[in-house]
């Protein structure tokens, strides 16, 4: 019996491979999923979710911003002057964390190389963002942060 995982030789009744570590079941060589393989399908599609939410403020702000003479009064200088740069501006900080929740997790489904740091580096940021986002970091902290699931990610992108 050989490992799926790297192709050693495998006794019949051990679980793991000895050389990878890899998880084997009885004579058939089934690999039982890993927690990186079982979560990070999740874990993707959560980003990607979250990244889809955050266009709805930034097209509201732009939006805001070219129609805020509407709402602001003539005689007010200050709120016609700053006010839809500054709208503009919130609006597109929003976009660039919405792009980048929609990337990160494109290329986690990817297994993408600068997918994982760029993962946990939001993941770290997305703590500050409660509840929802705390709970993202959290997960995305549990699932990639591990070191075993550092080699496991880099080798499943090698292979796929």
């Amino acid at each position: 019996m050989y490992c799926n995982q790297c192709g050693n030789h495998v006794q019949p009744d051990p679980n793991l491979c000895p050389k990878c570590g890899t998880a084997v079941r009885g004579h058939a060589g089934l690999r039982i999923p890993t927690r990186l393989q079982r979560h990070l399908r999740t874990l993707s599609t959560l980003w990607i979710a979250v990244g889809a939410l955050w266009l709805v403020p930034s097209l509201g702000l732009m939006t805001l911003s070219r129609t805020v003479h509407f709402v602001v009064h003539d005689r007010d200088v200050m709120g016609q002057v700053f006010g839809p740069p500054i709208l503009f501006g919130l609006g597109a900080g929003f976009l660039i964390i919405a792009a980048a929740g929609v990337c990160i997790g494109m290329g986690l489904m990817q297994h993408a190389p600068w997918a994982r740091i760029a993962a946990l580096v939001l993941g770290i940021l997305a703590l500050l963002h409660p509840p929802f986002g705390t709970a993202l970091g959290i997960y995305t902290l549990w699932v990639l942060l591990p070191g075993d699931a550092a080699m496991e990610y880099d080798r499943s992108g090698r292979l796929g």
